[in-house]
């Protein structure tokens, strides 16, 4: 099931964006994209994932800057030489003014970028990240369920149409033993031709070997079955994709037993169909959670 979902935020001087992207897939597939010194987070973000979601290729991207300049510190080695210079030629022009600290500041090298220890800057912003990441999950599962709520009206056409179908497969199915009986006596003609002395109890095998192969009475009544516990799986909707995944495979075996048996052009092209009918149910299947 498709969805995208976005969250940002600021801490200690960090900022930070979230994006999660998801499309289709039979299992819950997760990828991260973490920036360098990040990953310790990445168990905690796995199960925050996977206690709201059960399907699905999802891609989780953090991007981490820093924000402002970094703060400015005095460099006490260069200082205390500035400061001495400073003393000493106070002391040797009579009548100048004393050293002012501004001006020592001013001085190149008396003040130096402070150093930040990324591992402090990570510690001090892992918990508002991980919340933020909390968040987009959230946000994820929100455009997963519209885009289900769509996708649960996709559904219930395809399963109307499909029960449309089968019950137009009952009504051709209805000329199936006339058409199997005219079939299996130009078969038995043809087997008699070629053994005469071919004994009743033969004949009466191959009679009912034919009968049995041309009734699909059973197939189209599975076929309703399935109709029926599809649309029973589309009430519940939550955690249906792998059932509904089994039966609509279900679905395809009806569909191929019955063209297999079909003994008209009519049922035949029914029974297609029927079988691109279920084609795209079982596409639109794959994006169920």
């Amino acid at each position: 099931m498709t969805g995208f979902a976005r969250t940002e935020g600021t801490v200690g001087g960090l900022a930070w964006v979230w994006e999660l992207r998801s499309v289709n897939g039979r299992g819950l597939d997760l990828r991260f994209r973490l920036p360098p010194g990040w990953d310790a987070l990445e168990p905690r973000l796995r199960e925050a994932v996977a206690n709201r979601l059960r399907r699905g290729n999802i891609t989780a991207n953090l991007t981490i800057r820093h924000e402002g300049e970094a703060p400015l510190v005095p460099d006490p080695a260069a200082l205390e030489q500035a400061l001495a210079l400073a003393i000493e030629l106070h002391r040797r022009i009579p009548g100048s003014p004393p050293p002012r600290a501004e001006a020592l500041l001013a001085l190149p090298g008396v003040l130096r970028v402070a150093a930040v220890d990324p591992a402090e800057v990570r510690a001090s912003g892992a918990e508002t990240v991980v919340s933020g990441f909390a968040r987009a999950v959230g946000g994820l599962v929100a455009a997963r369920q519209a885009e289900g709520t769509r996708l649960g009206t996709s559904l219930a056409g395809l399963l109307a149409e499909i029960a449309a179908l089968q019950q137009l497969a009952v009504r051709q199915a209805a000329d199936q033993p006339a058409l199997q009986r005219a079939r299996m006596m130009e078969n038995l003609t043809a087997l008699l031709r070629e053994a005469p002395s071919l004994g009743e109890e033969r004949i009466a095998q191959e009679v009912a070997l034919l009968a049995a192969r041309s009734d699909v009475r059973e197939e189209l009544d599975r076929l309703a079955g399935h109709v029926a516990a599809a649309r029973v799986l589309l009430g519940e909707a939550e955690n249906i994709g792998r059932r509904f995944d089994f039966l609509v495979q279900e679905f395809n075996r009806e569909a191929n037993t019955l063209c297999s048996k079909s003994a008209s052009t009519a049922l035949t092209a029914t029974g297609l169909r029927l079988k691109a009918a279920i084609e795209q149910l079982r596409e639109q299947v794959q994006n169920i959670e």
